[in-house]
C-alpha cells in the first residue's frame, strides 16, 4: 500500500472527506496537493496536516476552469508530476423541485461536479500517460445510484454522470496503467453537509434531523458513514495493489444502494 514519491493533487481537500484522504495518503507516503477557496482554512489545514514540504495548498474554485487547470500545474511544478487525482469537491445548491429549479441552480451544478472532474483528469492525463501509471478517484454519493429525494435533482443527475464519465475514463485508459473509479458514499456530516444539509431539508419539507435519519434508515447499518470509511476505499485504489480494479463503482453508504 505505499505511496513513497507518488504525488496527488485532492480537489477540497482541506476538510471533509477530501482532508480525510488527503491525511491517509500522506500517511501512505504520498506528496499530497489540496485545493480550497479559502486561503485561510488551506493555510490552516497545512499547520494540521503539519507534512511539511510533503504537501501544498493551492487557492481555487473548482466551478473555475482555470483554477482546476492551475491546480493540476501546481503540483507538477513543485513535485514534477501527478500521479493520483482525487476528485472530490462537488456539491450543489438552489435546491428546489424540478419546475423551480433556476438556471443558476443547474449550471452551477454541472461546473461544480462534472465540468471540474472533466478538467482536472484532462489535464493530470497526459502526466499520468507519461509514466504509465495513474489513479483517478472520483468521489461520487449514492445519489449516483438511485433518485428518490426531492429538490436535489440536479445533484442526484450529476451524480449519475459522473458514475459514467468514471467508466468511459476506465475504458479509454485501462491498457495505459491508468485506473479510473469513484466512491459512491452514503451521507456523512461533514462541515459541507452542516451548511448545504439544512438548505436542501427545508425545500423537500422537512427538518435537518430529518433529512440525516432519512440516510441513516434507508441503511442497513442505520447510521451514517464516515469520512474514516471513505478513505479507507481510497488507500486502496491509489495503491499498487489496487491496480486491477478500474471502472468500478464502489459504494460506502451502509448498504444502501440497491447495486
Amino acid at each position: 500500500m505505499t505511496l513513497d514519491g507518488r504525488v496527488a493533487v485532492v480537489t477540497g481537500g482541506s476538510r471533509g472527506i477530501g482532508r480525510g484522504i488527503a491525511e491517509a495518503l500522506l500517511a501512505d507516503g504520498a506528496n499530497v496537493v489540496i485545493n480550497g477557496r479559502s486561503e485561510a482554512k488551506g493555510k490552516e489545514a497545512l499547520g494540521e496536516l503539519g507534512a511539511g514540504d510533503r504537501a501544498l495548498f493551492v487557492a481555487g474554485d473548482i466551478r473555475v476552469q482555470s483554477d482546476v487547470e492551475g491546480l493540476v500545474d501546481a503540483a507538477i511544478t513543485r513535485y514534477g508530476r501527478v500521479d493520483i487525482l482525487v476528485n472530490n469537491a462537488g456539491g450543489s445548491d438552489g435546491f428546489a423541485l424540478v419546475h423551480e429549479l433556476s438556471d443558476e441552480a443547474w449550471n452551477n451544478a454541472l461546473n461544480w461536479n462534472i465540468n471540474a472532474v472533466f478538467w482536472a483528469t484532462r489535464r493530470a492525463l497526459p502526466s499520468m500517460l507519461e509514466r504509465s501509471w495513474g489513479r483517478i478517484i472520483n468521489i461520487s454519493s449514492v445519489e449516483g445510484k438511485q433518485g428518490n429525494k426531492a429538490a436535489i435533482s440536479h445533484y442526484i443527475t450529476n451524480k449519475h454522470a459522473l458514475n459514467g464519465f468514471t467508466k468511459a475514463v476506465a475504458f479509454e485508459y485501462g491498457t495505459s496503467g491508468i485506473t479510473s473509479n469513484a466512491i459512491c458514499p452514503g451521507a456523512i456530516e461533514t462541515d459541507m453537509m452542516k451548511e448545504l444539509g439544512p438548505v436542501a431539508a427545508a425545500s423537500a419539507g422537512i427538518t435537518y434531523e430529518d433529512f440525516l435519519q432519512t440516510y441513516a434508515q434507508e441503511s442497513a447499518i442505520k447510521r451514517l458513514n464516515t469520512v474514516e470509511e471513505v478513505s479507507a476505499v481510497a488507500r486502496l485504489l491509489a495503491s499498487n495493489v489496487g491496480g486491477g480494479i478500474t471502472g468500478a463503482l464502489l459504494n460506502v453508504d451502509g448498504g444502501t444502494a440497491a447495486w
